[in-house]
């Protein structure tokens, strides 16, 4: 990869063969965990303008109709959060010259606050061909990061590192999306939550000079255009207030309609029954075929699917069991995609396990090998585990010698369930039909018997090693202690998984490592604690909130502990704040710890149940500051490797969510009067 520095240009072309789709990076740290970013996508005519608001992509218009742009969303690395975005340069319209990437940050926020702010630039193979980390970021509460620009028949890249201290409203003004006046109004008012609209909007100038018409809606539509977007949201600057959603999306209602059955006997008809399967074959084969045959007739979600792969925008088509030849007898993966736009195809081979079944090295370095000689783009794997970075799933040699690059990409069932929910419940899709469809195929997947079921084994040395903190026979540097770091480290994506697909927001590990630390080591260290103190500990982050989760399992105890820190409200006198954060937990579980959070010590504690008639208990005897308050829920903790009713993976997975909705969600009242996301 080529680092480039502040205003340094560099030809796509000149670097890679594959550079006609892109994915373009913009990845940050914090400290804290809680520092985030949105990001958004500006197409500029030779004016250095956008052509009209349908060129402004963003948090709540994240897709062009033609697929030249596709904001991919925020994913974990092991350094702290990557937001991706997919750019299809063959399919971007000839008229358009530059594409401006930028970020913005919300509540009083600024890109001072996060570290290692970085851009980096990826080929259709996923070979990482340019980075830009921005330097010196201060008061900044909008960032162009760089830009894709036109140079005859090439595209080109420039590291830009622009800020602006005025926020989305200036960068958008800069470039002819007119913001209102009322809209200046200060950030650290309560915004609203996504899907709701104040009155205020971001207006981006009508084409022909006169008044300006809301950004994001067809200026034909405007007159007629709905008030609140069914899903989504808008920009972190303006969100509450801003752009309404490009077109109307079909999303089904959470609570189902009344059934007509006379009992509980009766089943529903499904699309795709399930109680037949009966080996892991026929689990393979059905659920290849269902989710490729979804994946074909719903455009969004199986462009979602495959736009972080390299595929470009356009026709899909997929197969299954398809002979090709390798040897002495053909070979057959599970799957075969194929992506056709103007005249050229891009092809994947799919290799499909279910019911917790491991991938085989052998099978897929054959699928590679085909795949390189038959000039295909990509392997997919798709299996119940999760992929983490710098630990793969499976390793695969590749051949060096030959010409035609193959990516190896990984995909987890949760990972599918989780893209599915997101259109079908927050998002929205094209049509009823697409949204019945993809209903269909959720159904399926977390039937008990699809053996879709993301991960649910701690593996071979879940065991040994939880013994061992037992009885204190095992030892730093036991290979088998990093083995279930890695396991845990999967778990808790696959919880944040789940819970952000349930929110419609993204929920992601928060990793507090610093750019460049060496993955193996940090698992390293964190299983040397595991040996030493018997606990494994990891922390979340809900997109939108300020909240960092905590999550501990104490082997030694078998007790998993979940806890919040929430600030005191600045200024407030003790037993007032005390109190009012009583009333905001009326509603929170009986068993709820609360500790006050004195500096340089822990300050008094109790259970709610004991704290509600007293909050005054709280206060620190010697009338010391309290900083603020620690939450904690304690349950305990399944001890099986498994995912069953008395399983480890289980007691996580239900400890979070009953901390989240018993708890969490009680406090979103606070974070908005702080001037956060609500």
């Amino acid at each position: 990869m080529q680092e480039i520095s502040k205003g340094a240009n560099v030809s796509l072309t000149a670097l890679s063969e594959d550079a006609g789709s892109v994915v373009v990076s913009l990845s940050w740290t914090s400290a804290s965990g809680a520092g985030d970013a949105d990001v958004s996508v500006l197409l500029l005519d030779a004016s250095g303008k956008v052509r009209s608001e349908n060129d402004f992509y963003f948090y709540n218009n994240p897709a062009a109709a033609d697929g030249s742009v596709q904001l991919l969303g925020k994913a974990p690395t092991d350094n702290g959060d990557e937001d991706r975005i997919s750019v299809d340069l063959s399919a971007v319209p000839e008229d358009v010259v530059r594409i401006v990437v930028a970020a913005s940050q919300y509540g009083g926020a600024r890109f001072g606050d996060l570290d290692d702010l970085r851009m980096t630039v990826a080929d259709r193979s996923g070979d990482a061909l340019v980075g830009f980390s921005v330097e010196g970021a201060g008061a900044e509460t909008a960032f162009i990061f760089g830009e894709l620009y036109r140079r005859g028949e090439e595209w080109k890249f420039r590291a830009v590192g622009q800020g602006y201290e005025t926020g989305l409203a200036g960068l958008a003004t800069d470039f002819g999306i007119d913001v209102d006046a009322d809209e200046e109004a200060d950030d650290s008012a309560a915004p609203e939550k996504p899907g709701t609209s104040s009155g205020a909007e971001v207006a981006a100038a009508a084409p022909d000079g006169g008044t300006p018409v809301p950004a994001a809606v067809p200026a034909d539509q405007a007159a007629a255009a709905p008030t609140p977007p069914a899903a989504g949201g808008v920009p972190a600057q303006t969100r509450g207030r801003g752009p309404r959603t490009t077109r109307k999306k079909v999303t089904l209602p959470k609570v189902a309609r009344k059934s007509l059955a006379e009992n509980d006997s009766w089943r529903t008809a499904r699309l795709f029954p399930v109680p037949s399967l009966k080996s892991d074959k026929e689990r393979e084969v059905r659920a290849t075929s269902v989710l490729l045959s979804v994946m074909a007739q719903v455009p969004e979600f199986g462009r979602r699917l495959t736009a972080a792969f390299g595929a470009p925008a356009g026709r899909m088509q997929t197969f299954t069991e398809v002979p090709l030849p390798h040897g002495d007898a053909p070979k057959r993966p599970d799957g075969v995609i194929r992506v056709e736009r103007a005249g050229k195809l891009w092809t994947a081979l799919v290799e499909t396990k279910t019911n917790g079944n491991a991938l085989k090295t052998e099978q897929v370095q054959q699928y590679v090998d085909i795949a390189a000689r038959r000039g295909y783009e990509a392997v997919i794997t798709l299996s119940n585990d999760v992929a983490l970075e710098g630990a793969p799933i499976v390793d695969v040699k590749i051949d060096g010698r030959r010409k035609h690059k193959v990516s190896l990409w990984h995909l987890s069932w949760a990972e599918v369930a989780h893209q599915a929910q997101m259109l079908i419940r927050h998002e929205g899709v094209g049509n009823a039909a697409h949204a019945w469809l993809l209903q269909e195929l959720l159904e399926y997947l977390q039937h008990e018997h699809s053996g879709c079921h993301g991960f649910q084994n701690m593996g071979p040395a879940w065991v040994p090693v939880r013994n061992g903190i037992d009885d204190e026979t095992i030892g730093i540097g036991d290979a088998r202690a990093v083995d279930v770091v890695e396991s845990w480290e999967r778990l808790i994506r696959q919880v944040c998984l789940r819970l952000g697909g349930e929110l419609g927001q993204k929920a992601l590990p928060v990793q507090r490592a610093r750019r460049g630390s060496d993955p193996r080591a940090r698992r390293t260290a964190a299983a040397e604690k595991l040996c030493t103190e018997g606990r494994l500990a990891a922390e979340l982050r809900i997109d939108g909130t300020s909240s960092v989760i905590g999550v501990i399992a104490d082997l030694r105890t078998m007790k998993v502990r979940t806890c919040v820190d929430v600030p005191a409200t600045e200024g407030a006198y003790p037993l007032a704040a005390a109190k009012r954060l009583i009333r905001m937990l009326a509603e929170a579980p009986a068993d709820l710890h609360v500790q006050s959070l004195v500096e340089g010590e822990n300050g008094p504690r109790g259970t709610l149940e004991r704290l509600r008639p007293e909050p005054g208990n709280l206060l620190p005897g010697d009338g010391a500051p309290i900083a603020g308050f620690r939450l904690t829920l304690i349950k305990g903790m399944g001890n099986s490797r498994g995912n069953t009713e008395s399983g480890f993976i289980r007691s996580v997975d239900d400890a979070v969510d009953r901390f989240y909705h018993g708890v969490v969600a009680h406090l979103g009242a606070v974070e908005a009067r702080g001037g956060r996301r609500g």
